[in-house]
């Protein structure tokens, strides 16, 4: 007979769809990126400008930032889960990945909307 320790977090499914919607938001805006890259010649300063003076585009890079912070976010704890056994050691570094998380989203939120 096989001992199973269960630890009551359940997160299999959930983060794993929360990786692959994360994935497909990433993608669509770099498609996004990608098209204006390829259209907007010459690329410079006013060309940027211009495209994030719209509302939708810095929503579309805050959506892209968030998913970005909560795809990293999922990755980064599975792996402290996996190969950090002390709980102390394993608590302290998610915490300080998450207080890394919460201020590149803040940084990104300034940048948009200063």
């Amino acid at each position: 007979m096989v001992d199973r320790i269960v630890t009551g977090a359940h997160y299999g499914l959930r983060d794993w769809l929360a990786q692959r919607i994360t994935a497909v938001i990433m993608a669509l805006y770099s498609l996004i990126l990608a098209f204006v890259f390829f259209f907007a010649t010459p690329l410079n300063y006013g060309v940027w400008r211009d495209l994030f003076a719209h509302g939708w585009m810095r929503v579309a890079t805050l959506l892209f930032a968030a998913s970005l912070a909560w795809h990293a976010w999922v990755g980064v704890r599975d792996i402290l889960m996996d190969y950090i056994k002390p709980t102390g050691l394993r608590l302290g570094l998610e915490v300080s990945v998450l207080l890394l998380i919460a201020a590149y989203i803040g940084w990104t939120v300034q940048i948009l909307w200063r």
